[in-house]
């Protein structure tokens, strides 16, 4: 198959997150098994215009922010230049709605969509944009098929109108080989861990309360936050404000190695987010064996399970996620069976598994003409 994508960001941008691991673990695999693949994405500051990652021949236009607007002359660009067999548009911003510029095929993955969460994020006038931008998503995209990464992005679309029968549910994977114990020892005092961007819609603000409200009981617990992201000057204000001190270690970006060291430390990791896709880092660490302590909202419910893999808590408790840090702090041998099973169903996920259900959605696609 030659594949075009079409994604805001491939996975050498700063802004990079989940959903360019996604991107470059299903179709990297998929330009080893023969398949041509081309992408095209914003740029940044000192970006190249071209690149080649894992077998991806990578198009780089515009910026994080005009992309909305010049991304579609790039795609336009790049359909005038070769012949392609399916057109995918990695949904995980705002659509660009590339339904109406070609007669490919079209396909379009879905992380998940902001709704309402957007007003959490950015002040009202850009958020009401966002809002209605999505609104015409069934009607404009009426003709393609849909991959969603978790039954609740599935729900989502659904709920929107588009039909259930127009979309393939395909979960993601990890590379347990990558991901697993032993990168560093359980850090011997009680250790949280955040990993990802620092946005606002995260919701790590309840993270910090919590973590203020068991340190009532427990003076020992402390949290890492890895990542980097504009909300980080509001979170270090709130840290202050409740006098959290060296109880909270911002770390900036990390490498993949230290990555991995720092989940298989921790006793938990933690996502407060109201809405994901699907919460791949909580995945991660289970398959380093560490437990994920998030809140009970679509697509995180999916990479936790309760009473397994760690605890869901309901969004915005923060009582009930102070109880639930506490209660790992005072056992560490739930931390260890939580743990366990969190590496069991990690070794359940694979990428080469995701990989072959997009290659069998794609070819249905072709088959059925869109």
């Amino acid at each position: 198959m030659r594949i075009l994508l079409v994604n805001w960001n491939d996975r050498e941008n700063p802004h990079a997150g989940g959903a360019e691991v996604h991107l470059h673990e299903i179709f990297g695999r998929l330009v080893r098994r023969g398949h041509e693949v081309d992408l095209v994405a914003s740029g940044w500051p000192g970006a190249a215009p071209r690149a080649e990652l894992d077998g991806i021949q990578v198009y780089r236009s515009a910026r994080r922010y005009s992309f909305a607007l010049r991304g579609r002359a790039a795609v336009r660009h790049r359909l005038g230049q070769r012949s392609y067999d399916v057109l995918i548009e990695d949904l995980n911003k705002i659509p660009l709605y590339l339904a109406g510029m070609t007669p490919l095929p079209l396909s379009v993955l879905v992380h998940h969509l902001f709704g309402s969460t957007i007003f959490t994020e950015v002040a009202w006038p850009v958020a009401t944009i966002v809002w209605l931008w999505e609104r015409p998503l069934p009607w404009a995209y009426h003709r393609a098929a849909f991959q969603a990464v978790s039954a609740s992005t599935r729900a989502d679309l659904v709920a929107r109108g588009v039909p259930r029968d127009r979309i393939d549910v395909i979960p993601e994977g990890i590379d347990t080989t990558v991901f697993r114990p032993g990168a560093a020892p359980r850090a011997a005092w009680p250790t949280f861990l955040y990993v990802g961007r620092l946005k606002r819609y995260k919701g790590l603000e309840i993270a910090l309360r919590a973590l203020a409200v068991a340190r009532q009981a427990r003076p020992d617990v402390t949290l890492t936050i890895a990542g980097q992201g504009d909300d980080r000057p509001r979170l270090e204000r709130l840290v202050r404000a409740l006098q959290l001190g060296e109880a909270v270690r911002f770390v900036g970006f990390v490498s993949e190695d230290e990555k991995r060291r720092l989940l298989c430390q921790a006793w938990a990791v933690v996502y407060p987010s109201p809405k994901e896709g699907w919460g791949i880092s909580n995945v991660e660490a289970a398959a380093c064996g560490t437990p994920a302590l998030a809140s009970d909202s679509p697509g995180l419910r999916e990479s936790v399970r309760p009473g397994e893999t760690g605890f869901l808590v309901r969004h915005g408790d923060v009582r009930g996620l102070a109880d639930r840090m506490l209660a790992l702090a005072a056992d560490p041998g739930l931390v260890e069976r939580l743990g366990r099973g969190a590496r069991a169903f990690a070794e359940q996920l694979s990428w080469d598994q995701a990989a072959s259900a997009t290659e069998a959605h794609l070819r249905r696609v072709i088959a059925q003409g869109g």
